[in-house]
Protein backbone atom coordinates (compact mmCIF):
# COMPACT_ATOMS: atom_id res chain seq x y z
CA UNK A 1 0.00 0.00 0.00
CA UNK A 2 1.46 3.60 -0.83
CA UNK A 3 2.56 5.52 2.13
CA UNK A 4 0.15 8.72 1.17
CA UNK A 5 -2.91 6.17 0.90
CA UNK A 6 -2.00 4.04 4.21
CA UNK A 7 -1.78 7.56 5.60
CA UNK A 8 -5.44 8.47 4.45
CA UNK A 9 -6.86 5.79 5.02
CA UNK A 10 -5.66 6.00 8.96
CA UNK A 11 -6.65 9.66 9.14
CA UNK A 12 -10.33 8.74 7.72
CA UNK A 13 -10.52 6.02 10.67
CA UNK A 14 -9.18 8.45 13.27
CA UNK A 15 -11.96 11.25 12.44
CA UNK A 16 -15.04 8.68 12.32
CA UNK A 17 -13.82 7.31 15.58
CA UNK A 18 -14.07 11.23 17.12
CA UNK A 19 -17.04 11.33 15.01
CA UNK A 20 -18.64 8.30 16.54
CA UNK A 21 -17.76 9.67 20.53
CA UNK A 22 -19.31 13.12 19.54
CA UNK A 23 -22.98 11.26 17.85
CA UNK A 24 -23.15 9.44 21.30
CA UNK A 25 -22.64 12.44 23.96
CA UNK A 26 -25.15 14.53 21.37
CA UNK A 27 -27.84 12.12 21.97
CA UNK A 28 -27.34 11.89 25.54
CA UNK A 29 -26.86 15.48 26.01
CA UNK A 30 -30.83 16.44 24.48
CA UNK A 31 -32.51 13.50 26.06
CA UNK A 32 -30.82 14.20 29.52
CA UNK A 33 -31.65 18.19 30.18
CA UNK A 34 -29.28 20.89 30.61
CA UNK A 35 -27.23 19.30 34.02
CA UNK A 36 -26.56 16.43 32.56
CA UNK A 37 -25.78 17.45 28.75
CA UNK A 38 -23.24 19.85 30.70
CA UNK A 39 -21.48 17.15 32.41
CA UNK A 40 -21.55 14.83 28.90
CA UNK A 41 -20.11 18.02 27.23
CA UNK A 42 -17.31 19.06 29.44
CA UNK A 43 -15.97 15.15 28.95
CA UNK A 44 -12.84 14.74 26.96
CA UNK A 45 -15.27 14.11 23.57
CA UNK A 46 -13.25 16.06 20.39
CA UNK A 47 -9.75 16.49 23.04
CA UNK A 48 -9.85 12.78 24.00
CA UNK A 49 -9.69 11.06 20.39
CA UNK A 50 -7.38 14.17 19.65
CA UNK A 51 -4.76 13.08 22.35
CA UNK A 52 -5.39 9.22 21.52
CA UNK A 53 -4.28 10.25 18.00
CA UNK A 54 -1.41 12.38 19.13
CA UNK A 55 0.38 9.77 21.38
CA UNK A 56 0.05 7.13 18.39
CA UNK A 57 1.92 9.27 16.53
CA UNK A 58 4.30 10.73 19.15
CA UNK A 59 6.65 10.06 22.16
CA UNK A 60 5.37 10.59 25.87
CA UNK A 61 7.64 13.83 25.80
CA UNK A 62 5.47 15.51 23.00
CA UNK A 63 2.43 14.16 24.85
CA UNK A 64 3.22 16.21 28.44
CA UNK A 65 4.67 19.25 26.62
CA UNK A 66 1.30 19.43 25.01
CA UNK A 67 -1.29 19.18 27.88
CA UNK A 68 1.19 21.94 29.41
CA UNK A 69 -0.07 24.06 26.41
CA UNK A 70 -3.25 22.78 27.00
CA UNK A 71 -3.71 23.26 30.02
CA UNK A 72 -4.05 27.45 30.25
CA UNK A 73 -6.16 26.83 27.29
CA UNK A 74 -9.27 25.38 29.27
CA UNK A 75 -9.38 28.00 31.37
CA UNK A 76 -9.41 30.27 27.55
CA UNK A 77 -12.92 27.94 27.21
CA UNK A 78 -14.60 28.89 30.51
CA UNK A 79 -13.85 32.96 29.50
CA UNK A 80 -15.34 32.31 26.36
CA UNK A 81 -18.03 30.09 28.05
CA UNK A 82 -19.10 33.01 30.11
CA UNK A 83 -18.99 35.82 26.98
CA UNK A 84 -21.17 33.89 25.56
CA UNK A 85 -23.53 33.25 28.61
CA UNK A 86 -23.94 36.60 28.58
CA UNK A 87 -24.26 37.99 25.56
CA UNK A 88 -26.90 34.80 24.28
CA UNK A 89 -29.67 36.80 27.23
CA UNK A 90 -30.33 39.63 24.70
CA UNK A 91 -28.37 39.06 21.92
CA UNK A 92 -28.59 37.19 18.63
CA UNK A 93 -26.81 33.80 17.94
CA UNK A 94 -24.18 35.61 15.41
CA UNK A 95 -23.05 37.97 17.98
CA UNK A 96 -23.23 36.18 21.46
CA UNK A 97 -21.06 33.01 19.41
CA UNK A 98 -18.91 35.11 17.58
CA UNK A 99 -17.88 37.33 20.22
CA UNK A 100 -17.26 34.26 22.20
CA UNK A 101 -15.27 32.63 19.71
CA UNK A 102 -13.10 35.42 18.88
CA UNK A 103 -12.58 36.17 22.67
CA UNK A 104 -11.17 32.43 22.85
CA UNK A 105 -8.60 32.81 19.81
CA UNK A 106 -7.05 36.08 20.93
CA UNK A 107 -6.84 34.01 24.19
CA UNK A 108 -5.59 31.11 22.60
CA UNK A 109 -2.89 32.60 20.91
CA UNK A 110 -1.75 34.61 23.60
CA UNK A 111 -1.35 31.41 25.42
CA UNK A 112 0.86 29.54 22.12
CA UNK A 113 3.42 32.42 22.93
CA UNK A 114 4.92 31.47 26.53
CA UNK A 115 6.28 28.13 27.58
CA UNK A 116 3.93 27.29 30.31
CA UNK A 117 4.79 25.29 33.54
CA UNK A 118 2.25 23.09 35.68
CA UNK A 119 1.84 25.64 38.23
CA UNK A 120 1.34 28.50 36.38
CA UNK A 121 -1.49 26.60 34.18
CA UNK A 122 -2.98 25.80 37.53
CA UNK A 123 -2.96 29.11 38.59
CA UNK A 124 -4.61 30.49 35.34
CA UNK A 125 -7.57 27.90 35.70
CA UNK A 126 -7.87 29.00 39.56
CA UNK A 127 -8.05 32.57 38.49
CA UNK A 128 -10.24 32.00 36.20
CA UNK A 129 -12.79 29.66 37.42
CA UNK A 130 -12.69 31.75 40.92
CA UNK A 131 -13.78 34.32 38.93
CA UNK A 132 -16.29 32.94 36.24
CA UNK A 133 -17.91 30.10 38.25
CA UNK A 134 -19.82 32.87 40.58
CA UNK A 135 -20.29 35.25 37.51
CA UNK A 136 -22.53 31.72 35.82
CA UNK A 137 -24.16 31.00 38.74
CA UNK A 138 -27.39 33.46 38.29
CA UNK A 139 -27.66 31.94 34.50
CA UNK A 140 -27.65 28.17 35.15
CA UNK A 141 -31.37 27.58 36.31
CA UNK A 142 -33.81 28.03 33.18
CA UNK A 143 -36.54 25.45 32.11
CA UNK A 144 -35.70 23.97 29.19
CA UNK A 145 -38.36 23.98 25.73
CA UNK A 146 -38.85 20.59 24.23
CA UNK A 147 -35.72 19.83 21.47
CA UNK A 148 -36.66 18.43 18.27
CA UNK A 149 -33.67 17.52 16.43
CA UNK A 150 -33.29 17.72 12.89
CA UNK A 151 -31.10 15.28 10.77
CA UNK A 152 -28.29 17.60 9.87
CA UNK A 153 -28.08 18.14 13.68
CA UNK A 154 -25.23 14.59 14.54
CA UNK A 155 -23.78 14.95 11.61
CA UNK A 156 -22.58 18.62 11.90
CA UNK A 157 -21.14 17.80 15.52
CA UNK A 158 -19.77 14.86 14.05
CA UNK A 159 -18.18 16.75 11.37
CA UNK A 160 -16.89 19.07 13.23
CA UNK A 161 -15.10 17.17 15.45
CA UNK A 162 -14.07 14.68 13.13
CA UNK A 163 -12.39 18.26 11.47
CA UNK A 164 -10.44 18.93 14.38
CA UNK A 165 -9.13 15.26 14.65
CA UNK A 166 -8.03 15.68 11.46
CA UNK A 167 -6.20 19.29 11.83
CA UNK A 168 -4.35 18.39 15.00
CA UNK A 169 -2.87 15.19 13.84
CA UNK A 170 -2.12 16.06 10.31
CA UNK A 171 -0.21 19.00 11.34
CA UNK A 172 1.02 18.10 14.56
CA UNK A 173 4.34 17.24 13.44
CA UNK A 174 4.94 20.76 11.33
CA UNK A 175 3.58 22.72 14.41
CA UNK A 176 4.98 21.04 17.62
CA UNK A 177 3.52 20.01 20.88
CA UNK A 178 2.91 23.67 21.91
CA UNK A 179 0.71 24.39 19.28
CA UNK A 180 -0.59 20.87 18.85
CA UNK A 181 -2.16 21.43 22.27
CA UNK A 182 -3.88 24.80 22.12
CA UNK A 183 -5.93 23.56 18.59
CA UNK A 184 -6.76 19.96 20.54
CA UNK A 185 -8.68 21.73 23.29
CA UNK A 186 -10.98 24.10 20.86
CA UNK A 187 -14.06 24.06 22.13
CA UNK A 188 -16.08 22.26 19.36
CA UNK A 189 -18.71 21.10 21.22
CA UNK A 190 -19.43 24.00 22.43
CA UNK A 191 -19.61 25.91 19.90
CA UNK A 192 -21.86 23.14 17.66
CA UNK A 193 -23.76 23.47 20.61
CA UNK A 194 -24.30 26.97 20.23
CA UNK A 195 -25.05 27.06 16.70
CA UNK A 196 -27.22 24.32 16.67
CA UNK A 197 -29.22 25.21 20.27
CA UNK A 198 -29.44 29.00 20.12
CA UNK A 199 -31.62 29.08 16.69
CA UNK A 200 -33.87 26.55 18.04
CA UNK A 201 -34.85 27.20 21.35
CA UNK A 202 -33.19 30.55 22.21
CA UNK A 203 -30.30 32.26 23.71
CA UNK A 204 -30.92 32.25 27.79
CA UNK A 205 -31.79 28.36 27.74
CA UNK A 206 -28.66 27.53 25.69
CA UNK A 207 -26.75 29.53 27.71
CA UNK A 208 -28.09 27.46 30.73
CA UNK A 209 -26.26 24.23 29.62
CA UNK A 210 -22.95 26.37 29.17
CA UNK A 211 -23.34 27.68 32.55
CA UNK A 212 -23.97 24.28 34.12
CA UNK A 213 -20.58 23.22 32.14
CA UNK A 214 -18.36 25.24 34.62
CA UNK A 215 -17.60 22.87 37.16
CA UNK A 216 -16.97 19.85 34.83
CA UNK A 217 -14.76 21.98 32.86
CA UNK A 218 -12.97 22.71 36.11
CA UNK A 219 -12.60 18.86 36.32
CA UNK A 220 -11.65 18.80 32.57
CA UNK A 221 -8.62 20.89 33.83
CA UNK A 222 -7.68 18.78 36.56
CA UNK A 223 -7.64 16.03 34.16
CA UNK A 224 -5.04 17.92 32.15
CA UNK A 225 -2.77 18.02 34.79
CA UNK A 226 -3.08 14.54 35.72
CA UNK A 227 -2.33 13.79 32.17
CA UNK A 228 0.61 15.69 31.78
CA UNK A 229 1.97 14.45 35.34
CA UNK A 230 1.40 10.98 34.63
CA UNK A 231 2.47 10.71 31.25
CA UNK A 232 5.97 12.00 32.54
CA UNK A 233 6.25 9.77 35.16
CA UNK A 234 4.46 6.29 33.42
CA UNK A 235 3.75 6.84 29.43
CA UNK A 236 1.22 8.18 27.15
CA UNK A 237 -1.19 5.32 27.44
CA UNK A 238 -1.65 5.30 31.39
CA UNK A 239 -1.48 9.08 31.30
CA UNK A 240 -4.49 8.92 28.94
CA UNK A 241 -6.52 7.19 31.09
CA UNK A 242 -6.22 8.27 34.32
CA UNK A 243 -7.10 11.36 32.37
CA UNK A 244 -9.89 9.84 31.27
CA UNK A 245 -10.68 8.21 34.68
CA UNK A 246 -10.39 11.30 36.89
CA UNK A 247 -12.84 13.25 34.42
CA UNK A 248 -15.14 10.90 34.39
CA UNK A 249 -15.33 10.27 38.31
CA UNK A 250 -15.46 14.26 38.56
CA UNK A 251 -18.36 14.61 36.44
CA UNK A 252 -20.07 11.57 38.08
CA UNK A 253 -19.01 13.15 41.87
CA UNK A 254 -21.01 16.10 40.00
CA UNK A 255 -23.78 14.58 39.52
CA UNK A 256 -24.20 12.54 42.53
CA UNK A 257 -23.90 15.73 44.36
CA UNK A 258 -26.73 17.61 42.44
CA UNK A 259 -29.08 14.72 42.94
CA UNK A 260 -28.51 14.43 46.62
CA UNK A 261 -29.09 17.96 46.68
CA UNK A 262 -32.65 18.11 44.80
CA UNK A 263 -33.47 15.26 47.23
CA UNK A 264 -32.51 17.50 50.10
CA UNK A 265 -34.44 20.08 48.95
CA UNK A 266 -38.05 17.69 47.92
CA UNK A 267 -37.91 16.64 51.46
CA UNK A 268 -37.47 19.80 52.72
CA UNK A 269 -40.48 20.90 50.97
Amino acid sequence: MPPEFHFILLLVLRMAIAAAFVVSASIITERSGPVIGALVATLPISAGPSYVFLALDHDAAFIAQGALASLPVNAATIVLGLTYVVLAQRRSLLVSCGSAVAVWIVLASIIRLFDWTLAAGLAVNLIAFGICIPLLARYRHVKMPLVTRRWYDIPFRASLVATLVAIVVSTSGWVGPRVSGVIALYPIVFTSMMVILHPRIGGPPTAAVLANSAWGLLGFGMAIAVMHVAVVWFGSAIGLSLALATCVSWNLTLWWNGRRATRKALRAS
